[in-house]
């Protein structure tokens, strides 16, 4: 009776240690957030997430159409004549992006944000022919054409980008042109109906943006280089890369994408857009309002997901102490007070809100280092004066520097977190099965307690 009275007890306060470890996540979770809005503010006053539409070739024209006119009880009238502004979109047979992305760190209060610099050359093929008139007596007037280029945030260019047509100079301007969206244009010569132009342009740019970058493919066959030094790249969006090198020294990676592999060139002509914030969509979820491939610069496991992956294990760590007291407790017929569990059970709840508080001011290793080292020396301490033996104490200390140690293995591992943590979880079983594998437990539940155990030797 007294042994189910002690697991039940034991039990409820298991549960009860969940709360205030709920209230630690809690806490993580509104760093990450302080966070994000720290990315938002650097964003609005830098540059944010970019992504880089391929050229288009632009030709406006206006053309005279038959309208039907009605009267005021909806009855047609007959018909007039009226003039109507429509362009074509002609996208490039070819194009080619090849490029690098230099990250750099911009900090806003405890919270660095990744940015980066991309410099790179895009270069396109287009050969398209200007469609003849269909009316011989009222023909169209084409407007003078221009190539358009979208970028999201205009106030990352770093310089002034240069365009070449074919081995000529161009003049850039303001705006993607009509209602492309943000971005850059440059006009070119005026074109007659039924003339067919091929041309070949070439921008440079250094373009500056917050952790990610995405490219619209809108070409026939769109292919895109990327190297850059950043070590651990999150490749997005609605393609992977063909190629890829990734290693210490930083990444490559390749993309080759058709147009029908890609919507992309449908979604254009009916009205979709790369908005600000496609980008970020990409990273965050992989989709987004248009076709769109992505790089992301990202810490796989920075200081926040490593501190909430960290307390998803609280309840583990909880239990596994509570467990090593119970069975003390049980073999040594010493009584520990639920209030003394309770004491050990907060002491491993406040860990982790240490390890939040001193990440953001110090590498995580080091926190980490520093509130496993106050959290088991405290509880070393405490254990000493519970058990009635320094020896006993410092062990159970040592237990728990061996669980922080494992834990600080899954946290750092990115591939293997879960694999190691289901053979950890297995060893510690087979540990307590083990240990345990002759003990008469009704024996030790009919056995009585030990009011005023003597003290235990020190070892």
């Amino acid at each position: 009776m007294r042994l189910a009275l002690k697991v039940l007890i034991v039990a409820g306060l298991s549960l009860a240690i969940l709360l205030p470890l709920l209230m630690i996540r809690g806490v993580i979770l509104d760093r990450q957030r302080y966070r994000a809005d720290a990315v938002e503010r650097i964003a609005r006053s830098e540059a944010g997430s970019q992504t880089l539409t391929t050229p288009v070739l632009v030709v406006p024209y206006v053309e005279t159409v038959e309208v039907e006119e009605k009267d005021v009880n909806g009855r047609s009238t007959g018909t007039v004549q009226r003039e109507r502004e429509s362009r074509w979109i002609f996208f490039p047979s070819t194009t080619d992006l090849t490029g690098t992305m230099a990250p750099y760190t911009r900090r806003l209060g405890l919270h660095e944000v990744r940015m980066y610099v991309f410099e790179g050359q895009l270069r396109a093929g287009f050969d398209v022919r200007i469609p003849d008139d269909r009316d011989a007596v009222a023909p169209r007037r084409i407007g003078r054409p221009y190539i358009s280029y979208g970028i999201t945030d205009v106030r990352g260019l770093r310089g002034t980008p240069r365009l070449r047509l074919d081995d000529a100079q161009a003049e850039l301007k303001q705006g993607a042109g009509g209602d492309l969206g943000s971005g850059l244009h440059a006009a070119l010569a005026p074109l007659a109906s039924g003339d067919r132009l091929q041309l070949r342009t070439t921008l440079d740019l250094a373009l500056s943006g917050s952790e990610t970058l995405a490219v619209v493919p809108l070409a026939g066959e769109t292919r895109v280089a990327v190297d850059s030094p950043w070590r651990h790249p999150l490749f997005n969006g609605r393609f992977l890369p063909t190629a890829r090198e990734v290693g210490e020294d930083g990444f490559h990676a390749e993309w080759a994408v058709s147009s029908l592999a890609s919507d992309a060139q449908l979604q254009v002509l009916n009205g979709a857009r790369a908005e600000r914030g496609t980008a970020a969509m990409l990273r965050e979820n992989g989709e987004a309002g248009i076709d769109a491939l992505g790089i992301a610069l990202v810490d796989p496991v920075d200081a926040y997901v490593r501190a909430d992956r960290a307390s998803k294990y609280g309840v583990l760590f909880v239990l596994l102490t509570f467990a090593g007291f119970f069975l003390f407790e049980m073999l040594r017929q010493l009584r520990i007070h639920p209030i003394q569990y309770a004491m050990v059970g907060l002491a491993l709840a406040i860990f982790f809100l240490l390890l939040v508080g001193l990440s953001e001011r110090i590498a995580f290793g080091w926190a980490y280092l520093a509130a496993s080292v106050a959290c088991i020396g405290l509880i070393g301490v405490y254990l000493s004066a519970v058990l009635r033996s320094r020896a006993w104490g410092a062990g159970f200390a040592g237990m728990l520097a061996i669980l922080y140690a494992a834990l600080y293995g899954l946290l750092v591992s990115e591939d293997n977190a879960l694999v190691l943590g289901a053979g950890l979880l297995f060893a510690i079983l087979a540990a307590i099965m083990l240990t345990t594998r002759r003990v008469d437990w009704y024996a030790l539940a009919d056995a009585p307690a030990t009011a005023t155990p003597p003290p235990l030797p020190d070892r």
